[in-house]
């Protein structure tokens, strides 16, 4: 067994917090914290100089901002980064999908507690994903242009489910930005997200596509062309009456991407597909496979693309899909789901329409 520490890299302009984070995560015995950065500048000479396995990174700093310090460091000296930021600041949030195409893998809220035992539990949480993410390999990855998966015959789905972890907003964006405002169908997503966040990445999201991105109401009937996702602490899914439904999550990953594509694939049956990308874990793979049985699409992110190839991996193992899609290939699958046919009157012997 391994006895080599997760070195952490501290960024954070302010000393309290700084503190705080560096005694909360050396109660972990597996984490060292190597050093520490007060702005973005010395975050950058630091991660060249230390070479740290996983940094913690405020976004709201002196000199190079974080999304700007997080470009230079994953261009110099790649490492696993984490973002630690102020929900209550909205400009921290839209700042942290920003970082996310930068290169951060996760989003964390900083601690907004009252008591000590409040923010021991809180920096369990924080030790615990900074081992999760010591483990992902810290690769430039380069998704490969390829031909969409061929779809069942007859196939046109509508509706679409997508399931997304850790690297999923940067995926998110890449495929909902390459897809028409006239998409004939809507999309309904379940990205696994600190609670604060989903509001952000919804606006951030507007931002980069064309579709309308909105927060999903309970019992409002689903349009095309439009996207939708959960509120915080929700799961998100459809009723037999393809009304959207949410309702509160109760333990595991939120939202479950389980819990939606099961609704689609009892709500639609063959008439709805579905996609796992980029994520540590196994959700999704089940309600994919239950989608595939129903005769749906079925999709997974393959493995050179994706940030992390945990759930893609699981949904592949279940057989809930046939290999794997590349990132730049999931929005024209998509489309070529959801086509509708193009009527063309048959011809009598004159040449005329019969």
């Amino acid at each position: 067994m391994s006895t080599k520490k997760i070195r952490v890299l501290v960024v954070d302009d302010s000393p309290t917090m700084a503190n705080t984070l560096t005694a909360l995560l050396t109660e972990e015995p597996r984490i060292e914290v190597v050093g520490r950065a007060a702005d973005g500048n010395r975050a950058v000479q630091l991660a060249r100089l230390l070479r740290p396995d996983v940094i913690t990174m405020d976004l709201l700093l002196p000199g190079l901002d974080g999304p700007a310090a997080i470009g230079h460091i994953m261009s110099q000296a790649p490492a696993r980064i984490l973002v630690v930021s102020a929900v209550a600041e909205q400009r921290g949030v839209d700042l942290g999908f920003q970082a996310m195409s930068a290169g951060a893998l996760e989003l964390i809220g900083k601690p907004n507690v009252t008591n000590a035992e409040e923010l021991r539990k809180w920096g369990r949480e924080l030790a615990h994903s900074v081992c999760l993410m010591a483990e992902v390999p810290v690769i430039s990855r380069r998704p490969r242009v390829s031909q969409p998966q061929p779809l069942p015959t007859g196939a046109r789905v509508d509706v679409f489910g997508l399931v997304a972890s850790t690297g999923g907003p940067p995926a998110l964006a890449e495929v909902l930005s390459k897809l028409p405002k006239d998409l004939p169908v809507p999309v309904l997503i379940a990205q696994h997200i600190t609670v604060g966040f989903t509001q952000g990445m919804v606006r951030w999201l507007s931002q980069v596509c064309e579709l309308n991105v909105t927060m999903a109401r309970d019992g409002e009937r689903l349009e095309p062309g439009r996207v939708y996702f959960p509120l915080d602490g929700h799961d998100l899914l459809v009723d037999s009456a393809g009304l959207a439904r949410l309702q509160r999550s109760h333990g595991g990953p939120c939202p479950n991407g389980d819990v939606l594509l099961n609704s689609l694939a009892t709500a639609y049956g063959r008439r709805c597909g579905g996609g796992v990308l980029t994520g540590m874990g196994e959700d999704g793979a089940r309600g994919l496979l239950s989608i595939r049985i129903a005769g749906g699409v079925t999709f997974a992110q393959d493995e050179a693309s994706s940030v992390v190839y945990g759930m893609p991996r699981a949904a592949v193992e279940l057989k809930a899909t046939d290999g794997g899609v590349p990132l730049s290939s999931v929005a024209e699958l998509i489309l070529q789901s959801c086509q509708r046919p193009t009527f063309r009157p048959t011809r009598g012997p004159d040449g005329g329409p019969r």
